[in-house]
């Protein structure tokens, strides 16, 4: 168990406007709401709008010189801000609209502290920049990545930038990746909190840049604070020329996907 009381200030206000934004995800739940069209298959909801004001509430009090791009509001603050804030109030918005419970609220100070809720697991996933902890019940506990369910999550959703060199789904056909794993797909950042606690191996996307990403920069931050290895689906480092991500519990399951994955060609 952690002492709270010794967390960053950046790191509590990150958990508390997750923890806002989870309340109006899940007092939203189960109802038929107004879906805003965004394009290519995707949507918002009335939840996603109203979670964001929630969380943005919370930051704007806690740090209002701060810059926040938002999911659903875009970039607001000051461009010359020292800091930014990156939040997506609802990732896994297909899911909730179907009344799936795998969804999850994603909190990022750049390059500091970050915090995921999950809305109706009761948790909340922190890191001050250098631990990781779950707060439940009103306690907090380290996050201890392990490799031991050999359950990997790789995204399938679109789009696929790296194709036709890295495809998902020959990796999930890969007869290494059969022998050794399980697939799972959730369709939400949840899934890397699961890495960095311990109930998944692996995760897997593809993609661009995506440490600055309001979709994933708390998961990776988690992922990180906690001791996974975490690099692109090249296996190079994150940033700017980012290819996808692969957030591993351990070095030698990272070796053995990037083996898979390089394999492929």
């Amino acid at each position: 168990m952690i002492n709270s009381s010794a967390r960053s200030d950046d790191a509590e206000v990150a958990m508390a406007a997750a923890a806002a934004g989870a309340d109006v995800v899940r007092s939203l739940y189960g109802r038929r709401l107004a879906r805003i069209d965004k394009g290519a298959g995707d949507f918002a909801t009335a939840a996603d709008v109203a979670a964001e004001k929630a969380i943005l509430d919370v930051i704007r009090a806690a740090r209002p010189d701060d810059a926040v791009l938002g999911e659903e509001g875009g970039q607001q603050g000051g461009a010359d801000a020292g800091r930014q804030w990156l939040v997506d109030p609802l990732c896994g918005t297909l899911n909730y609209a179907v009344a799936s419970m795998l969804v999850a609220v994603n909190v990022a100070l750049r390059d500091r502290a970050a915090a995921v809720a999950d809305p109706f697991g009761g948790e909340v996933f922190c890191t001050d920049g250098e631990t990781a902890w779950v707060r439940r019940d009103g306690s907090d506990d380290v996050l201890v990545p392990s490799p031991a369910t050999r359950l990997v999550d790789v995204n399938l959703d679109p789009p696929f930038p790296n194709a036709p060199g890295f495809r998902a789904t020959d990796l999930l056909a890969h007869p290494d990746f059969v022998a050794r794993f399980r697939p799972r797909v959730v369709s939400t950042t949840l899934a890397l909190t699961w890495v960095a606690a311990g109930k998944r191996a692996a995760y897997v996307t593809d993609g661009g840049d995506l440490s600055g990403s309001v979709h994933f920069a708390a998961g990776i931050a988690l992922c990180r604070a906690a001791g996974c290895v975490v690099t692109g689906i090249d296996g190079a480092p994150l940033g700017p020329d980012g290819r996808g991500l692969v957030a591993a519990a351990d070095a030698e399951t990272h070796e053995l996907l990037m083996a898979m994955i390089r394999g492929r060609g």
